[in-house]
């Protein structure tokens, strides 16, 4: 059972993290969320909207593999 809190604990810190460091880059400008790739679609009469970050989506994936990466290198 003390595992599972671990994992728990572990997890929340992390999503913790990510939530100050969006918020921190919405406050110094960066422009997560509007990137050049990331798609929007509005039909004519402006009721349905899809919006696909795609771009944002490849972004992140990338530092988040580079991170996880580095602390498997230093949990050896």
């Amino acid at each position: 059972m003390s595992e599972l809190g671990k994992t728990f604990l572990t997890i929340g810190l992390v999503l913790a993290g990510l939530g100050a460091a969006m918020l921190l880059a919405g406050r110094i400008g960066l422009p997560l969320g509007r990137l050049p790739g990331d798609l929007h679609w509005r039909s004519r009469s402006g009721q349905t909207q899809v919006y696909f970050p795609l771009a944002t989506s490849l972004i992140v994936s990338v530092l988040l593999s580079l991170v996880m990466w580095l602390l498997r290198g230093w949990r050896r």
